[in-house]
């Protein structure tokens, strides 16, 4: 089955880049665009439903017939939800739930970068079984010019960060971009050392060169997969966030990976992929971790 990319569209600036986004990586992939608008009925408006659902089927085809214009040939497909008494967040993770990825925008943070990532937003990223792309209002096609790279997280094992690691060769790959896999470290406490891990850290000649080691493991694989993406590899000591958000300051994408916690509250995404968020200047891919078909082949 061809998996669109879905991208959700509610009119605002924000939600129209990440439609151009969206737009641009189906022409590189090859892919279907799916645009999807949740809408709910004003029962304040002196107009009955039908109206209201006219004014949104104008508005909605008049952006794609557009974007059309704009990506001739590009399959483009339009869904319409409403939402009776639902929830915008439900009908965002049934509209991505077959997508090859869904795109989503967000207001800035501020006046130089970050996003301020609502409920809605939050709970998507979340909860949902794709990958999920934020993008701001204000992002152009010419962030994505040449030379920029694809930033990466890598932690843990190679496991931990395939679904990230597949997902930022295979958008590397579309772009003809370098992949910028990112490793971060901190020193350990003492009470965590065991002459296990002891002896592997004096075998790698200590912390760096044992991490340097886990990071190239992490993208072997990989490596021989997508040949033709050029790999840059950074391994540094601090705050996994923050070292992201450094390397990805002239980033077209930071990718990183998510597993979600559940808490009595709902699902909740880690301080890695929360502080990315907040704080990236450029569109972000979060991928879950756990989805089905992350490791190669």
């Amino acid at each position: 089955m061809t998996r669109p990319i879905t991208a959700g569209v509610d009119g605002t600036e924000e939600s129209l880049a990440a439609l151009d986004w969206a737009a641009r990586e189906a022409v590189r992939r090859g892919l279907p665009l799916r645009v999807v608008h949740a809408w709910e009925q004003v029962g304040a408006l002196p107009v009955d439903r039908d109206t209201q659902l006219g004014w949104v089927e104008e508005g909605i085809g008049g952006t794609v017939r557009a974007l059309a214009g704009r990506h001739p040939g590009l399959d483009v497909r339009t869904e319409l939800t409403e939402l009776n008494e639902g929830d915008a967040v439900d009908a965002l993770l049934a509209a991505g739930a077959d997508a090859e990825a869904l795109v989503l925008g967000t207001r800035g943070h501020g006046a130089v970068v970050g996003f301020l990532l609502g409920s809605v937003g939050l709970r998507v990223v979340a909860e949902t079984t794709r990958p999920v792309i934020l993008v701001r209002a204000g992002d152009r096609a010419e962030a994505e010019a040449a030379g920029r790279e694809i930033v990466v997280g890598q932690h843990g094992t190679p496991e931990d960060s395939a679904a990230a690691l597949r997902f930022a060769f295979e958008t590397a790959a579309a772009r003809g971009a370098t992949v910028r896999a990112v490793r971060a470290w901190t020193l350990p406490p003492v009470f965590a050392y065991s002459p296990g891990s002891l002896k592997l850290l004096d075998d790698a000649g200590g912390l760096e060169p044992y991490e340097k080691r886990a990071l190239a493991d992490a993208l072997a694989p990989w490596r021989e997969r997508f040949p033709g993406v050029p790999v840059v590899e950074h391994v540094e000591m601090g705050s996994a966030g923050q070292v992201l958000v450094s390397q990805a300051a002239r980033a077209q994408l930071l990718v990183v990976g998510r597993r979600a916690r559940r808490t009595a509250v709902g699902a909740r995404i880690g301080s890695v992929a929360h502080g990315v968020l907040h704080h990236a200047g450029s569109p972000v891919a979060v991928v879950p971790q756990d989805r089905p078909g992350a490791e190669p082949a």
